[in-house]
């Protein structure tokens, strides 16, 4: 014993030194039993960098003990290859460890070999979703993490091609798992590490940037911590000041979604401030904010509304010294070590030295205390931990066993959609579990869904708002314009037989004679039934189309029967309407009324799209208004502007600024400036924050104008955002 001692690494003596810094009780001969156990085991084994394979267990059990894992999940940790990778059995491991230790290495083990990233299996991203149903203990993922990040730390010797598999499965599945457990410094450092494999050539391009002002900032961290240190002295407040720079996977990912240059990036350095109690984070909040301006619609507080892993914390960013914008964290100190630790520091030991959850303070995991102690089904498990892991989605079961993900509140409309159009299209009744349930009832997570079709059925008109997923939507409404369509074209059809019965022709006949083809390009229509349906929708007018498409003599017998108002006579005002007056031009339809959608208001300068709406002629619509993108595409004409100068159009503008004297006066002035009449103005204050908000009504010609004075007012010192309401797409300054 006292040579196996001396051999005994110093990565052992840490880890047993760490166990008992917060498990005093803990059996430290167990620790090195299991070493010892794993060190044999192992013995003829090497890493692929050439280490002894040993080394593995023991950086995956001082991981784990950074964690501030159980004896048990220690042990596990030095363990957790020995079945999978050496002749050692579970029965073996059970004899010398124990019952508990050999269900964790079994677990570990059966995570161990799901394969995420199969592309071939349609199953697969439900399965990367559904990690945690190959664990009944909560700890297995724990020791799973700590396994995956020292193999990350590793990486460097694999090929390329499994460095890539390995750090795509890491980034898809493993950092959210340990963002979700509330385990952040594991988090970043896994998402590092993935990123520096995943887009070396990024990442070696972000760490040299970083490196360039390391200096400079790190002064700027200095002169910070210090005038925050100061000002919370000065307001009574004892806090802990520290500041470290983003991580690189954030900063990147920043870089990505916003289109920035590293140059651009300024809040690359989070503040955290520290205090002792809750009233302390407040009022180290209104320290900040008194001595710097606050970003707005970028202050969150997660100690009011924790997010679901427990975590709380002030968030809030501001414009610091140098006018840079930079992040400051707020936290107690017990709200640090839940942001630090996670899951595990929820954790206490017991005079038995086995972690206990305080299941009276932490509702989630008291919830995962219960399923762990109640149910004995794994899969039946999954379902629950799933649902927290994964709050935004629900995993449904066919009666076939195969699984489904549907966004949060998804109706068993969006199931029948999914499986295909026409079951949705004839979705009658559904049973979830066996039982009979109405079709605006919720999907749940584990449920079971089985649905049942009729062919006379069809949707219904409220159908769209118990469905959530935008396949089903479309669906729905695709249907129903396809029977506006329909019904249409059978208007269609018998205004135009009402027509054409004295001169004893049928649309049958015209159809069968392809005349209707010949005119299909002159009145932009693709094909026989559209251009139907537009006479059935007002859009073409029966005379219009029968001057196109009859012979001579029998257009010459249609007029007659028409029996046309006497020479002179004037025609009567709907016949004499033109477009004349209109600013747009309808293309290939001429006698049409032109009005102006109030949804988006339309300016001379911008793209454009006509809506046929009945009896109201073309509603012109901005080419991506939401209210167009939806309606039939059987209704929609091309439209153009009109060219030569146009009547002013009414536009609304709302200018969010600070509420303080003189700005509403610059505001007036620009506008006038460039020309523009105001109709009628709004302005309020909101009393709170500092702020008004102003809402001008005016008269603007084109889109040119309109951009310069957007441009013109955002540009006034004060002015936080200039938008253009009434349009979806968003206008913004």
């Amino acid at each position: 014993m006292e040579e196996l001692a001396q051999s005994e690494p110093s990565e052992l003596d840490e880890i047993i030194s760490s166990v008992l810094a917060y498990n005093p009780q803990a059996d430290t001969g167990l620790i090195r039993r299991a070493y010892d156990y794993s060190a044999r085991m192992h013995a003829e084994q090497k890493r692929e960098s050439g280490e002894p394979y040993v080394t593995h267990p023991l950086n995956v059990a001082i991981i784990s003990a950074r964690l501030k894992l159980d004896l048990p999940s220690i042990v596990t940790a030095l363990l957790h290859d020995v079945v999978e990778d050496t002749h050692a059995s579970l029965q073996e491991i059970e004899s010398l460890f124990g019952a508990e230790v050999a269900r964790l290495v079994d677990g570990v083990t059966k995570v161990s070999k799901i394969t995420f990233s199969s592309r071939e299996e349609k199953q697969a991203e439900n399965f990367r979703k559904m990690i945690i149903a190959m664990a009944q203990d909560i700890r297995v993922v724990m020791i799973k993490l700590a396994d995956r990040l020292h193999n990350m730390r590793t990486l460097g010797a694999l090929p390329r091609e499994r460095q890539r598999e390995i750090a795509r499965e890491t980034l898809e599945i493993y950092a959210p798992i340990a963002h979700r457990l509330g385990i952040y410094w594991l988090k970043s450092e896994l998402e590092d590490n993935a990123f520096r494999y995943l887009n070396p050539q990024a990442y070696s391009m972000l760490k040299t940037l970083v490196a360039k002002r390391k200096a400079e900032r790190e002064a700027y961290i200095s002169a910070v911590i210090d005038i925050l240190s100061r000002r919370l002295a000065e307001s009574g407040v004892t806090a802990e000041v520290t500041g470290r720079p983003k991580h690189f996977y954030s900063i990147h990912t920043k870089m990505r979604e916003e289109g920035l240059a590293f140059d651009q990036i300024y809040d690359l350095v989070a503040f955290r401030i520290i205090v002792d109690t809750v009233r302390e984070c407040y009022e180290a909040l209104g320290v900040v904010h008194a001595n710097w301006k606050p970003v707005p619609g970028r202050f969150k507080d997660y100690i009011a509304l924790p997010k679901p892993n427990m975590y709380q914390s002030l968030h809030t960013t501001v414009i610091g010294p140098h006018g840079q914008r930079m992040e400051v964290q707020i936290r107690s100190r017990e709200m640090h070590r839940v942001a630090e630790e996670g899951i595990a520091a929820h954790w206490t030991y017991k005079e038995g030295g086995s972690a206990e959850r305080d299941t009276q303070r932490f509702a989630w995991l008291r919830r995962l205390v219960e399923w762990q102690q109640n149910l004995k089904d794994p899969a039946e498990f999954l379902s629950t931990v799933r649902d927290d892991l994964f709050p935004e989605e629900v995993f449904v079961f066919t009666p076939k066993g195969d699984v489904l993900d549907f966004p949060k509140d998804s109706s068993v409309i969006d199931f029948a959609y999914r499986i295909h159009s026409e079951v949705g299209n004839h979705l009658a009744g559904a049973r979830v579990n066996g039982r009979m349930v109405p079709l605006r009832y919720r999907l749940q997570s584990g449920d079971t869904v089985e649905v049942i079709t009729n062919d006379r059925q069809t949707p219904g008109k409220d159908w769209a708002n118990f469905a959530a997923t935008a396949r089903a939507k479309s669906r729905i409404r695709q249907w129903f314009r396809q029977q506006q369509a329909d019904r249409s074209r059978d208007l269609g059809i018998s205004l135009l037989d009402r027509e054409l019965e004295p001169l004893k022709l049928s649309v049958a006949q015209l159809r069968n004679e392809k005349r209707l083809d010949a005119v299909l390009k002159e009145f932009s229509q693709r094909d026989p039934d559209a251009l139907l349906a537009a006479v059935g929708y007002g859009i073409i007018t029966p005379s219009q189309l029968l001057a196109k498409v009859l012979k001579p003599e029998e257009l010459k017998t249609y007029r007659a029967e028409k029996q046309p108002a006497p020479a002179g006579e004037r025609a009567p005002a709907r016949e004499q309407r033109k477009a004349i007056g209109s600013a747009v031009v309808v293309s290939g339809v001429g006698d049409v009324l032109v009005r102006f959608a109030r949804c988006c208001n339309p300016l001379p300068g911008e793209a454009i799209t006509g809506f046929i709406t009945r009896g109201r002629g073309v509603t012109v619509h901005l080419a991506g208004c939401t209210h167009a993108l939806m309606s039939d595409p059987q209704r929609r004409v091309p439209v153009v502007w009109k060219d030569g100068e146009l009547a002013p159009r009414p536009i609304r503008l709302e200018v969010l600024c600070v509420d303080q004297p003189g700005l509403l006066a610059a505001m007036s002035k620009a506008i006038a400036a460039a020309g523009v009449n105001i109709t009628t103005a709004e302005v309020k204050t909101t009393g709170v924050d500092g702020r008004a908000l102003s809402i001008f009504e005016l008269s603007v010609t084109n889109a040119r104008q309109l951009n310069t004075l957007m441009s013109s007012i955002a540009a006034i010192d004060g002015v936080m955002r200039v938008s253009r309401l009434g349009q979806q797409n968003g206008q913004h300054y």
